[in-house]
């Protein structure tokens, strides 16, 4: 084949350089993610603060449906960088045709699931027929029609495996746009439109969704010759399957603590008004500007040392580490100075209420400590992954998002005052990051440092 010719650039170009120009694409397109986020909640705030509550109260689910799309391809990001990394087309082949197919078979569980647990999850957060019965339209859209959100994220992970992260730019922005733009007229009724309120955002979404995932159809087949799955005659490998979900399902559950987590701190958040749930979904919302482009960083960084740690070459695979370590926290010291100098005018684009501020402005400033030391326990997680230590990210996650974070916003909520509740944040990133140190500490003394020294 004419790809065993010559290197992939992911195995010669400087790293610092190939890091860039990997990342910067995703990071680019996470930010438009980012920017749909925050203008999807700013038109659904305006319906009304509950729109805005169910909205806040089905991310819960709708994050799990993201973590089980995305952990999936993380497996076959990592396999398939590793076999290109080692040389082994027809097992990249065999890991992309099988990821395919694993994507399809994630989105006929949603659908199952959303459709039968749409009412009984909204009903068990909170008693508001009104919050209930917009949560319910949303979700049962938003999962039922998730076909397209798998399809894209699975398809993106094989370009972005072969280092063609710039299709994906083009491919997640261009679902975002398209977002942005049906948004207010699906929601508001304008132009051929009939108002459908929140279930125009939902909509809007999906069809973003099913726009990218086609272009990023196109874009493999037209544009990604290192890869060559075959649908026609495809059968299930087992064992390709196992490889991939042993990254892939830790990842899946690390993601889906997030999910846990938003449940658990939105029922502890519920007892005392559902506006501080409001504020903890705009939270989630405006932090993504920060945290999405160290996804799209992580996006970049895992299939670099994926690769060339395939490819015994430990010089490149530290030096892309390192250089996204620092790059991760540059980016959270400028989020971290917004929450601090800006609180107010954030939550006033929501149509945030006195009740609001005064709940949301000391929320973000005191949460957003924890952005300083979130930058290295989150590299660390995909380092991890990268490295094929899918269990030892996991632990990490679970750390950071459950075992320290519910049990102290609890405890701290017994104190009877909200605003005690988000020093949880920080507190959790400072054992987490501790740990972090330990478990990358040992994985490249075990995996890293054996490797020969060359250049």
């Amino acid at each position: 084949m004419p790809q065993t010719a010559q290197e992939n650039k992911m195995g010669v170009m400087p790293v610092r350089r190939l890091l860039i120009t990997m990342a910067l694409p995703m990071m680019i397109s996470m930010l438009v993610q980012a920017l749909y986020n925050v203008v999807d909640s700013i038109f659904v705030a305006q319906i009304s603060e509950s729109a805005l509550t169910a909205v806040s109260l089905v991310f819960p689910f709708q994050n799990l449906m993201i973590s089980i799309g995305v952990g999936t391809a993380v497996g076959v990001n990592a396999l398939l960088s590793r076999s290109l990394g080692e040389k082994n087309f027809a097992l990249a082949d065999q890991t992309a045709e099988n990821g395919v197919f694993l994507s399809l078979l994630s989105y006929l569980a949603v659908l199952v699931l959303s459709l039968t647990l749409a009412q009984p999850f909204m009903a068990i957060q909170i008693d508001d027929p009104e919050i209930i019965s917009y949560g319910v339209s949303y979700l049962r859209l938003v999962g039922g029609l998730s076909v397209g959100m798998f399809a894209a994220i699975m398809l993106e992970r094989l370009l972005q495996s072969t280092g063609r992260t710039f299709y994906t730019m083009i491919t997640q922005g261009l679902g975002a746009v398209i977002n942005i733009v049906l948004d207010p007229l699906m929601i508001f009724g304008i132009g051929p439109f009939p108002e459908m309120g929140v279930a125009g955002a939902a909509l809007a979404t999906v069809i973003g969704q099913c726009v990218g995932a086609v272009l990023a159809l196109y874009y493999n087949i037209r544009h990604n010759p290192e890869i060559h799955p075959r649908l026609r005659g495809f059968r299930p490998n087992g064992a390709v399957i196992r490889r991939i979900y042993a990254v892939g399902v830790p990842s899946i559950l690390l993601s889906s603590i997030g999910s846990v987590m938003t449940f658990g701190m939105n029922q502890i958040l519920t007892s005392f008004t559902s506006t501080a749930t409001a504020v903890f979904g705009i939270y989630f919302k405006v932090q993504s500007f920060a945290f999405m482009p160290i996804f799209g960083l992580n996006n970049g960084m895992v299939p670099i040392v994926s690769y060339n740690l395939g490819a015994q070459k430990k010089k490149r695979l530290v030096g892309t580490v390192k250089f996204a370590f620092l790059l991760a926290l540059c980016i959270m010291i400028a989020g971290f100075l917004v929450f601090q100098l800006l609180p107010a005018p954030i939550l006033r684009l929501f149509d945030a209420s006195d009740i609001m501020l005064s709940i949301g402005v000391p929320a973000l400033r005191i949460i957003s400590i924890s952005f300083l030391l979130a930058s290295g326990s989150i590299i660390s997680i995909s380092t991890l992954q990268a490295l094929g230590k899918g269990v030892q990210s996991m632990m990490i996650s679970f750390t950071r998002q459950l075992i320290v974070l519910l049990p102290v916003a609890w405890l701290l909520s017994l104190r009877g005052t909200l605003e005690s509740i988000w020093w949880a944040f920080p507190i959790a990133e400072v054992v987490t990051l501790a740990l972090s140190v330990f478990l990358l500490a040992r994985a490249y003394r075990t995996l890293v440092k054996p490797m020969p020294d060359e250049e």
